[in-house]
């Protein structure tokens, strides 16, 4: 995959490797896609203020997360039916996790299951659950978690109701992780109460993904959670939300240091990655973007996509005179007009244009 020198070969590439209903399912959003393209608004939002003069012949960009040593302050987002980008599903994400040096999670609505997974690799992991029981069945997933040398458990929270995804309504298609689903009442009643039992009864971190709101984020600290994961689902659940870029700080502040913040949503650029660090992030989940290395070479795509990740943000924090994480902070970023119309692909202009040269 050294062949791709720009993530816009990567996606370009995806694109022509997915038939248009796996496309869809990857890119699209819900209803107006507004939600979607506020994410990448919010990230075009702001602007960065480099600094002059300074060494910055040896720029790491390497982090502490969750006690372990990672080459890029990101996560590979939860998918589901990963299987149908390709066919080594989440077993092939957990892999090139452990072949690059970053956190996988592993969504409990992609295949194969979460034994394989497990048996595949012994690299630092989370397990991402939609609920389709009540406590007791709840306690057999972390108990199968664990088991299977998953580190920590992760409730999604904003998926109460599946939501209207029109690419997918119109066309008539269900993707394999909606297919046949029963127990969906179960999500639909998840509350405070079950994230109180599991603090409880398990010493397993906790994650809640899809905070959204300053009012949630305090009410989850309270609660003990110990990973704050602030999330609209790629723009795939409710429309007309905030980007996620705009929630970050309200959610930093409330949060007070009392949990880690893991923030995604249109993150696709290495430039994006030090926005997120810049408002106060630990890490930043990739979502679509690992979908489209995934896409255009299996587990080799998608390390070079992290590759090519971390040479953009090698070079961003070296223009902006910074050699560590721990010297990026919010005086580097400012507001300002963005210049392009967002959309799923907007931040890769040549993709649009064909200047790419790779066919279509």
């Amino acid at each position: 995959m050294a062949e791709f020198h720009s993530l816009q070969e990567v996606a370009r590439v995806a694109r022509r490797n997915l038939n248009r209903n796996v496309w869809d399912y990857l890119m699209g959003g819900s209803e107006s896609e507004t939600t979607l393209r506020r994410n990448r608004m919010a990230l075009d939002a702001l602007a960065l203020r480099p600094r002059i003069l300074r060494d910055v012949r040896n720029v790491d960009t390497s982090a502490t997360l969750f006690g372990e040593k990672v080459r890029l302050p990101v996560m590979l987002a939860p998918i589901g039916s990963l299987q149908l980008i390709e066919s080594g599903g989440a077993v092939t994400v957990a892999k090139a996790a452990e072949e690059f040096g970053v956190i996988s999670f592993m969504s409990s609505v992609t295949q194969p299951g979460i034994e394989a997974v497990g048996a595949a690799t012994g690299h630092p992991k989370v397990f991402q659950l939609y609920v389709r029981g009540d406590d007791a069945w709840i306690d057999e997933q972390v108990v199968r978690a664990r088991d299977n040398g998953f580190f920590m458990f992760c409730f999604t929270v904003d998926v109460a109701l599946y939501s209207r995804r029109e690419r997918d309504l119109i066309k008539g298609w269900v993707p394999s992780a909606r297919a046949g689903v029963s127990g969906t009442g179960f999500q639909a009643a998840l509350s405070w109460d079950n994230v109180r039992h599991f603090k409880d009864r398990h010493d397993m971190p906790l994650m809640l993904k899809g905070i959204a709101t300053a009012e949630d984020a305090v009410i989850a600290v309270e609660h003990g959670v110990d990973v704050v994961y602030v999330s609209n689902h790629g723009g795939r659940q409710l429309d007309h939300g905030r980007g996620t870029v705009e929630v970050l700080p309200e959610v930093v502040e409330a949060v007070a240091g009392k949990a880690r913040i893991i923030v995604d949503g249109g993150f696709t650029r290495g430039t994006d990655v030090v926005k997120a660090i810049a408002l106060g992030a630990d890490a930043v989940g990739i979502g679509k973007l690992q979908g489209l290395g995934l896409a255009a070479g299996g587990q080799a795509g998608l390390v070079r996509m992290l590759e090519l990740l971390e040479f953009e943000m090698r070079h961003a924090m070296g223009l902006l005179g910074i050699t560590s994480l721990d010297m990026i902070d919010r005086k580097m970023i400012v507001p300002a007009m963005p210049v392009v119309p967002p959309h799923a692909t907007s931040q890769f202009h040549l993709f649009q244009s064909g200047e790419t040269g790779i066919r279509p």
